[in-house]
């Protein structure tokens, strides 16, 4: 699962040719989520709440990106690095 960008210690992973609805995987230490892209909502798992927050904000603020990514991995492409709020993206 390719590594899309890692910001104050989270990780954004995404699968390809992973079930809809289109969504990404947030980790941060032991605590795992998976996030639907529309929105940033966590739809299983659980993220402390900080760290909730800040995926949930970056997944809006980059929006366009994630969806292009999905499509990438839906059509088994690679999938492009993208910047976390500090505007990195590799930590």
């Amino acid at each position: 699962m390719p590594t899309i960008s890692i910001f104050y210690g989270i990780v954004i992973r995404m699968y390809y040719f992973d079930h809809n609805p289109p969504h990404f995987h947030a980790q941060y230490g032991s605590a795992r989520a998976l996030v639907r892209l529309s929105d940033g909502e966590v739809l299983a798992g659980h993220l402390p709440t900080t760290a909730e927050r800040l995926v949930r904000q970056w997944a809006v603020d980059r929006h366009n990106a994630l969806l292009l990514n999905w499509q990438r991995a839906s059509a088994g492409e690679p999938l492009e690095r993208i910047p976390g709020p500090d505007g990195d993206g590799n930590e």
